[in-house]
């Protein structure tokens, strides 16, 4: 009898080791263990996301992309360990608490309920999985409100047509939990452009947080100021320029020296003036803009550069026009190898914002005049001067209007061709002397460029076949030449009221088609109350 209950005990022993082990050894296969983080067996699921969606109402916009980063990890824990929450769930936190940082003015959802995750307050005390589930709500709405920009339909309607970067949450988050170092900067999801204007937003909030700057009134018995004058209004303008940059220390002079000289040149270049010394009522109204205006300016402008996709800086060689600032840029390896002012569209006749490639030149070109051209403009000449097509070089061709090549021709001598359905070329123009106005709107949408040949012979140096002696004779030639191009070129045009340059100076430019409110507008509407 005492052997049988030996024996039991034994067996029972041996039992309650083996399953002991056995569940130590399912514990360790049901954990698997990346970069210091252990994700357990699955602890979401699609019912309790759905059903925590329905707790949370103000979080609903988020539930399909927060559904697939837990699809994505196979409804494991994103934001816990073994230790309690990770750490870059803190580093998240605290930049979702500081929006106006990256120029944005929101209020994030259930933000009392995140804060008691944070600091412990018990009245709100959450359950591990609202705690998860929240984390990756304030995650997804972080990554859309810095990230991503404004919805799409919402840009379509400022005029904006350019591509939108595409953006991969999921993959921006496994990147983030890698290197937590790309909070601060990420030029692989903004442009580089974006965080200058980051800190040009931190200079002029100090600058507001200082009192911002004084109204300057001028004399109004007195056209302008110019060097040698000697003024209190002289002595404002220093104090101004001081404060911007563009001088280095106040002298409280009233005089006007060489000193404040170069500070206005800067001044001007930078904003977009025709450069010389003298100071006018226009720049004074520019320099009277309230430091709140210009704040708003470079926030709607950091929300212009949420929509390209960085890749754009990538390519070999780029075409860049911004609309406001009148300039052409043509970039190769990195470098800038050629400015050129430029003239837009009217009002009437603005010219579209979007990108396109350019495939080939056309070297003496025929101005094939739009259909809407003939009708609301040329079919009046045409009554008003039976000789007006022979005198403007033009003639019929099968039902529409052609304007031969030649120096007089409308598109100049030569075209650059990125076939679009807006009828857009990017060309030269015989009327030079319309590029010293500083408002350049002059064309019915097309980019009329000065520096066209020069920009011809940079895109073609590496083509033996085109020297620059061959270049000149197409131009001048009078017969219509097309040169196809190996490599497409894009080309991209821009609004952008607001820019910083390789100075690091922020250069502030008119708002000529007026964009900036109605795009302010939709960026300082409130998306939670």
């Amino acid at each position: 009898m005492k052997k049988l209950v030996l024996a039991l005990v034994i067996m029972l022993l041996l039992f309650s080791i083996s399953a002991i082990y056995g569940n130590r050894k399912l514990n360790s296969a049901n954990s698997v263990i990346s970069s210091g983080q252990v994700f357990q067996e699955p602890i979401v699921s699609k019912a309790i996301l759905s059903a925590f969606f329905k707790k949370y109402p103000y979080l609903k916009d988020y539930e399909s992309e927060v559904n697939a980063l837990y699809k994505n990890r196979k409804y494991s824990w994103i934001w816990h360990d073994k230790e309690g929450l990770i750490e870059f769930a803190n580093l998240l936190y605290s930049k979702a608490n500081r929006l106006e940082e990256e120029g944005l003015e929101f209020n994030l959802p259930y933000k009392d309920e995140i804060n008691s995750i944070f600091n412990g307050e018990t009245s709100k005390k959450l359950s591990k999985t609202d705690t998860e589930i929240l984390l990756s709500s304030m995650y997804v709405y972080y990554a859309e409100k810095v990230y991503k920009g404004i919805e799409t339909e919402k840009i379509t309607e400022t005029g904006w047509f350019i591509p939108r970067k595409k953006l991969s949450y999921a993959n921006l988050l496994d990147s983030l939990l890698v290197d937590s170092k790309l909070l601060n900067k990420n030029e692989d999801q903004l442009l580089g452009q974006y965080y200058k204007m980051r800190e040009a937003l931190k200079k002029y909030r100090r600058i507001e947080q200082n009192g911002g700057w004084n109204t300057i009134k001028m004399d109004p018995f007195i056209k302008d100021y110019k060097p040698n004058d000697s003024s209190k209004v002289i002595g404002q303008i220093r104090k101004r320029l001081t404060i911007t940059g563009d001088l280095k220390k106040d002298s409280k002079s009233n005089w006007y020296d060489e000193e404040l000289m170069a500070a206005v040149l800067n001044y001007k270049k930078r904003n977009g003036f025709r450069l010389n010394y003298r100071i006018e009522s226009e720049h004074l109204e520019h320099l009277n803009v309230p430091v709140e205006e210009r704040i708003k300016t470079i926030m709607v402008n950091m929300e212009r550069c949420r929509w390209i996709d960085p890749e754009l800086t990538k390519f070999d060689e780029f075409i860049v026009i911004n609309i406001p600032s009148f300039k052409l840029i043509y970039r190769r390896n990195g470098i800038k190898e050629l400015e050129s002012r430029v003239f837009v569209g009217k009002i009437m006749t603005e010219t579209v914002i979007f990108s396109g490639n350019i495939s080939h030149i056309v070297f003496s070109p025929y101005w094939n005049v739009p259909r809407s051209i003939i009708e609301n403009e040329l079919k009046f000449a045409m009554e008003r001067d039976k000789n007006y097509l022979a005198s403007h070089n033009m003639e019929w061709n099968n039902g529409n209007v052609r304007q031969k090549p030649g120096p007089r021709n409308s598109l100049g001598l030569v075209k650059f061709m990125f076939p679009n359905s807006n009828s857009i070329y990017l060309h030269d123009t015989p009327v030079k002397s319309l590029f010293d106005t500083e408002v350049r709107l002059f064309s019915h949408g097309c980019i009329n460029m000065d520096k066209a040949k020069e920009l011809a012979i940079l895109i073609l140096k590496d083509y033996p076949d085109w020297p620059v002696d061959r270049i000149d004779a197409a131009m001048n030639g009078g017969v219509e030449t097309t040169c196809y191009l190996k490599k497409k070129i894009p080309v991209y045009i821009g609004y952008f009221t607001a820019w910083v340059d390789d100075s690091g100076m922020i250069n502030f430019y008119r708002d000529v088609y007026q964009r900036d409110n109605r795009l302010a507008e939709l960026l300082f509407e409130e998306d939670f109350k």
